[in-house]
């Protein structure tokens, strides 16, 4: 079943003009429980993992095997994802164990899923995981939608529309910030999901700006309006991977594509 999210209850660009130049198109994934296999694209599923390759493990926790979070391949969503080249599928996972100073240490993949050959069987998670950081399985329905910035608005920007925003929220009740901006939930590309001031990282190796690749967050609506809830799921609760990253935040991972090798970073906000 595909996943179609509503359109904003207001016109963003006739209301604030000046944020039409800042448009960015994201892909919400819409996990849903399911059972996906390693050839699937999945939140929390098993991975097309090569049995040649060791799976990886946490450098905090010896040992420990890292949780699948994510994996997409090219062919699942829209072409706005800039997958890495000669690359048709992306795997991220994380160590779901408690960390000084961090809610999980992530790793990315890039891979040619033709190049995989036989497959490494995905290892359940550690016992000690902590709650709400391994995802349920999930299938997923990938969608193509608009965003406009919300905390990543120019300080200046966001000074001269104020007025506006709360004028707009008195009489209609809609506010830019949880209604008309950033979609909620596990995405590829738009604007990270922010919770607070932004965090945006800088490339190590050649100082430019990194570009944001995915957020995972814990839920799929940003308050109880359904504003941001696809069409198919109505008012009715979501069955999706049951993710709980402090109170409600997110993880938002980055990456450089000026460097070759694509190194890639992340930040979390509770």
């Amino acid at each position: 079943m595909s996943r179609r999210t509503p359109p904003r209850p207001l016109d963003v660009e006739a209301l604030f003009p000046e944020v039409a130049p800042l448009r960015r198109e994201a892909v919400r994934l819409h996990p849903r429980a399911g059972r996906p296999t390693c050839h699937e694209s999945s939140v929390g599923g098993p991975l097309l993992w090569p049995a040649a390759e060791p799976w990886p493990a946490c450098e905090d926790h010896p040992g420990s095997p890292l949780v699948p979070v994510v994996q997409v391949f090219r062919a699942d969503v829209p072409a706005v994802v800039p997958f890495s080249d000669g690359c048709d599928l992306l795997q991220l996972l994380w160590c779901p164990r408690r960390h000084d100073g961090r809610w999980v240490v992530p790793l990315l993949r890039w891979r040619s899923s033709a190049a995989v050959g036989a497959v490494r069987p995905t290892p359940p998670p550690p016992v000690d995981a902590v709650g709400g950081r391994v995802p349920r399985p999930c299938v997923v329905h990938p969608e193509q939608v608009t965003e406009y910035p919300s905390w990543d608005l120019p300080q200046e920007l966001f000074d001269s529309l104020m007025p506006r925003m709360e004028q707009i929220h008195h009489e209609r009740g809609w506010e830019y910030q949880d209604h008309l901006s950033t979609a909620p939930g596990i995405k590829l590309g738009g604007y990270p999901g922010w919770c607070r001031d932004p965090q945006w990282p800088v490339c190590r190796g050649c100082r430019t700006p990194m570009q944001h690749l995915l957020t995972i967050e814990s839920g799929e609506e940003h308050d109880s309006d359904h504003i941001w809830t696809p069409y198919e799921d109505g008012t009715s609760h979501i069955e999706g991977p049951r993710l709980r990253l402090g109170d409600y935040g997110g993880v938002y991972l980055f990456e450089c594509h000026t460097c070759p090798d694509r190194p890639f970073t992340d930040r979390f906000d509770a």
